[in-house]
């Protein structure tokens, strides 16, 4: 019979809840060296518990996924109980806007509790949940798709969402720094997100804590131009201090 130890069962636990995490993390989680997570990596590769990848693991049939459906699972349950807790703020019949992202795509699905939504995105995924349920009416933003996401970028997608104002405007962010802001790696991306923001009465950025204190290449938008983060651990301190003088709501899903 196979014997499996605590610290084996905690590195699985922590690669099925972030889909991929490399060495070094798993070491700073639990508290050991680098040299002691690849003793233990050794015989849960052997059982194909799990894939060795370059300086770090995943998940078997995480291998081959394409990136986006590999980032649905990275952080899987903050983003689930980030978009359960910012789906009391939608009442059956509400208007709003959400960009493509891993959260806003979960935070969709929670949304199907909901009747009579109207709902402008760019995320082909979000439009293919959303519409033709519940009385829902989808309206997609066109453009050239992006292979990886689905969603539509550029100029026109930009004008046709301009051309809507909605009670509710969420985007999901790659990054949240004191210093820097909310900052994203993809300069369509950023672009899209900006002019989303300012088309909702009630603006929200949704992330979870691993972004917090992390810097991206492309700036967002100011603190000032949304009203709630919504995440499911408090910031750290600098980052909270901006936040609350910018007048944003700090709004932390319970556990």
């Amino acid at each position: 019979m196979r014997r499996i130890n605590l610290r084996h069962l905690e590195i699985l636990s922590l690669v099925r809840d972030r889909g991929s995490v490399t060495v070094g993390e798993i070491a700073s989680r639990l508290g050991v060296s680098e040299e002691t997570v690849r003793r233990d990596l050794r015989p849960l590769a052997q059982a194909g518990d799990i894939v060795k990848l370059h300086g770090a693991v995943a998940l078997p049939h995480d291998v081959g996924e394409a990136p986006y459906e590999r980032r649905m699972r990275e952080n899987a349950q903050a983003k689930r109980a980030i978009s359960r807790h910012a789906a009391r703020l939608i009442e059956d019949g509400d208007s709003l806007m959400l960009d493509t992202g891993t959260t806003t795509s979960i935070f969709a699905r929670e949304l199907l509790r909901k009747r009579d939504l109207t709902v402008v995105t760019n995320s082909s995924d979000i439009a293919r949940t959303l519409a033709t349920v519940n009385g829902n009416k989808v309206y997609m933003a066109g453009g050239e798709l992006n292979g990886d996401n689905g969603a539509a970028f550029g100029v026109t997608a930009i004008q046709f969402i301009a051309s809507f104002n909605v009670r509710h405007a969420f985007i999901s962010i790659g990054a949240l720094d004191a210093s820097a802001g909310p900052t994203d790696n993809y300069l369509d991306e950023a672009e899209f997100a900006r002019m989303l923001l300012s088309r909702g009465e009630k603006r929200h950025v949704l992330t979870d804590s691993s972004k917090f204190g992390q810097r991206a290449l492309i700036k967002v938008c100011e603190f000032a131009d949304f009203d709630s983060l919504i995440t499911e651990a408090a910031p750290p301190a600098d980052l909270g201090a901006v936040l609350a003088e910018a007048d944003v709501t700090i709004d932390v899903a319970p556990s």
